[in-house]
């Protein structure tokens, strides 16, 4: 009876800690919706993607308010928010740091190391296809690793720590795509559109007046690690977890697939599990739910899978996309 009581409480507990913590969310939420017009499901992912523990990248064209969103998230989740845009002349220095050599006032030398812009809570990385790949290695440790080495000694970096990226999908000239391993360590892959006539008209009037509506803070850093810790002590129901394993793993070269693994020449690995599993976690919380359905899988399965796959050659030629087979895939589950 005693241990019954206990699990009791723990249940509890976390439904008090949801029901709190969903709250604040949804307050952060509402605050960016102030700033950030038309761009609801981009919002959406992206705080799913920071309430997972990860990172996103942002395909968009110019003047999607991507560098805008970045920029009112730190606000509103009370974050150290700092910019580097990318160029084929960035360093890993210029974003890591640096040691100088410094000379006290009795004579004495000794190296200092001055901390780069990476040492932030929210990191936003424009642009980050056109640096060198030295300089997207450097940025690569940081990510996964959550510190940096410079000359051979640990630096930590502040938690939490998320990269926002971006990329322009049109212009590719003189730039250098990211490798895969790269582009798995990143949560989702974010498209960000055009936003429609209603919110088109509602940015005109709001962004071109005389006063300027600015983002207001609604969560701290302790916050967010608190929900960030909640979300993966939610429980996950079967159904949803064989969902996930069905989905990721068909999405691979090979029979699981039927027709449509035929297409595929690389899959996405466990990564792409686990990543599904704290993002369908994370967006129940969002919505105020205690747990995730089968319907947040699906939702969130191209987000999560399109970055981590590849079609054959025979697939580009027959016109065939990454969306269309994940579609294809999620008609095997829904």
């Amino acid at each position: 009876m005693a241990g019954a009581d206990g699990v009791e409480k723990l249940e509890d507990v976390i439904v008090r800690s949801a029901e709190q913590v969903s709250g604040q969310i949804r307050a952060a939420k509402d605050a960016i919706s102030t700033v950030i017009f038309g761009q609801d499901r981009v919002v959406e992912n992206t705080l799913v993607t920071i309430l997972s523990g990860g990172h996103a990248l942002l395909i968009g064209v110019p003047g999607l308010a991507k560098t805008k969103l970045v920029e009112t998230l730190g606000i509103t989740l009370g974050l150290d928010a700092k910019r580097i845009q990318f160029t084929p002349d960035l360093m890993p220095s210029d974003i890591l740091g640096a040691e100088v050599l410094d000379e006290s006032s009795s004579g004495k030398r000794s190296f200092r190391f001055i901390a780069g812009p990476v040492f932030a809570q929210l990191l936003m990385a424009d642009e980050i296809n056109r640096a060198s790949p030295r300089t997207q290695s450097a940025l690569l440790q940081a990510m996964q690793e959550q510190h940096i080495t410079v000359a051979g000694a640990r630096h930590d970096l502040p938690k939490p720590f998320h990269v926002l990226a971006t990329q322009n999908p049109l212009e590719q000239e003189g730039t250098y795509p990211l490798p895969e391993a790269q582009l798995d360590r990143f949560l989702m892959e974010i498209d960000v559109d055009y936003p429609d006539r209603d919110a088109e008209r509602r940015i005109l009037f709001e962004t071109t007046g005389a006063e300027e509506t600015l983002a207001k803070a609604a969560m701290n850093a302790e916050i967010l690690i608190s929900a960030q810790r909640l979300v993966r002590r939610l429980p996950v129901g079967d159904s949803v977890v064989e969902a996930i394993l069905s989905l990721v793993r068909s999405a691979r070269p090979g029979d699981e697939g039927g027709e449509a693994g035929k297409l595929i020449a690389w899959g996405p690995g466990p990564r792409a599990s686990q990543s599904l599993m704290l993002a369908v976690r994370a967006r129940a919380l969002l919505d105020g739910r205690l747990a995730p359905s089968i319907d947040d899988v699906l939702d969130l399965a191209e987000p999560v899978l399109k970055h981590r796959m590849a079609l054959t050659f025979s697939a580009r030629a027959e016109g065939r996309t990454i969306p269309d087979v994940i579609r294809q895939l999620k008609t095997r589950i829904g």
